[in-house]
């Protein structure tokens, strides 16, 4: 099993495939760092060399941004969205939707389970007193 930027990456995939195990890499950029490594994007992650796979490290670790450190880059911008108290700021610190979303329905995964209120809607047959 090979292991890339701290990753531990699938041996029955295709390359192109496993590489998308690493946080930050996503089908395009896991193809441009295949063909920058000059490796068959089809070949197994068995298959391959220990060559192929240091050339596939050093691009990934030299050029590109993944796991640990893309992970405090993104949660310090999402602090420092808070601190400056920008409205993005306040959607992250009450855990609503950031962009745009509508939350008078659906967007039931950020608010969490129904809370039930009393005397809220009226039942069918019920007249007002």
């Amino acid at each position: 099993m090979a292991r890339i930027a701290g990753v531990d990456i699938p041996r029955d995939k295709q390359i192109w495939v496993a590489l998308q195990y690493i946080y930050g890499i996503g089908p395009t950029l896991s193809r441009r760092i295949i063909s920058q490594a000059e490796i068959n994007a089809e070949v197994k992650t068995d298959d391959m060399t220990e060559g192929e796979v240091n050339r596939l490290r050093e691009i990934i670790d030299r050029q590109y941004m993944v796991e640990g450190e893309l992970r405090k880059e993104v949660d310090l911008n999402i602090k420092r969205l808070i601190e400056i108290g920008s409205y993005r700021g306040n959607r992250h610190r009450h855990n609503l939707p950031v962009r745009g979303q509508r939350t008078r329905t659906n967007a039931r995964v950020q608010r969490g389970s129904r809370k039930t209120v009393a005397g809220r809607g009226k039942r069918r047959g019920m007249t007002k007193k």
